[in-house]
């Protein structure tokens, strides 16, 4: 934070950030339970895998419960699945009746030190306004040896094109905090103690509509995103292959990182 930045006023900032996600993300859990973009794919698989040999799992943004239900197919004997939407949460009890559910802060685990021995967080902590607390969380309530299965959209390594996405995500949904880069999430996690065990970098093709209809962006903000993503430069098209039919954009592929860490017995979290 810079020093001439109040420090009670970022506590604000965050604070209404979180509770207008929270309220975002309520009224979206219908979508996300039916969401093709949540509700599978060979990264859900990937992730649950990697928590297979746990016995208490935590899935950090659980959204509709798609991941956490995942890691439960393995036999996982105890998974918690949390978000700040209560919706969500309930929408994921519902779809899987095996869990547990809990309404919290991807800030502010309210869990004890080694409460788990996997933690998975999936699509989700480009909402967060302070993804280096999360990770320090997440470091505190995994006991050393657990693994954090992680992955997120983010962005490129070129900054205009890191720029150029992330204005388009805040446009079409406006809790978008960041998407950042890949190299930025490994060091935020080995600054908190984790090895870095697996890398994957992926990209998935989103339809437009389907995209857009997610957060309800509709009128100008929907006609500009559209505008931008027909719009973009060569660069970004290619990197974001945006696929234009008759002047409408019909699809692009965001990028996407998949992370598998272990937490080293002495873990350097704040």
């Amino acid at each position: 934070m810079d020093d001439d930045v109040d420090a009670g006023s970022f506590d604000r900032s965050a604070s209404e950030r979180k509770r207008a996600a929270a309220n975002a993300f309520d009224d979206a859990a219908a979508h996300y339970l039916e969401s093709d973009t949540h509700s599978g794919g060979a990264d859900l698989e990937r992730l649950a895998d990697w928590c297979a040999d746990a016995t208490r799992a935590l899935d950090v943004a659980t959204g509709a419960g798609h991941t956490a239900g995942a890691v439960a197919a393995r036999g996982v004997d105890r998974v918690v699945a949390a978000d700040a939407a209560p919706s969500m949460v309930a929408t994921a009890l519902e779809a899987d009746d095996g869990l547990e559910g809990a309404v919290l802060d991807a800030e502010r685990l309210p869990f004890a030190p080694g409460s788990f021995d996997a933690i998975t967080c999936r699509i989700a902590a480009h909402h967060f306004p302070d993804p280096v607390a999360f990770v320090s969380e997440v470091a505190r309530v995994l006991e050393p040896g657990g693994t954090f299965a992680f992955e997120d959209s983010v962005a490129p390594e070129d900054e205009g094109l890191g720029e150029f996405i992330n204005h388009v995500e805040r446009l079409r949904d406006p809790t978008h905090v960041e998407c950042y880069t890949t190299e930025r999430w490994l060091g935020w996690l080995r600054a908190a103690g984790f090895e870095i065990e697996a890398t994957e970098r992926t990209k998935k093709r989103l339809d437009f509509e389907h995209w857009a209809d997610g957060q309800s962006c509709t009128g100008e903000p929907r006609y500009e995103v559209q505008r931008l993503l027909r719009e973009a430069s060569p660069d970004a098209k290619a990197a974001f292959e945006i696929e234009v039919v008759d002047g409408r954009v019909e699809s692009f592929a965001n990028h996407k990182c998949l992370i598998r860490a272990r937490r080293l017995e002495s873990p350097r979290y704040s």
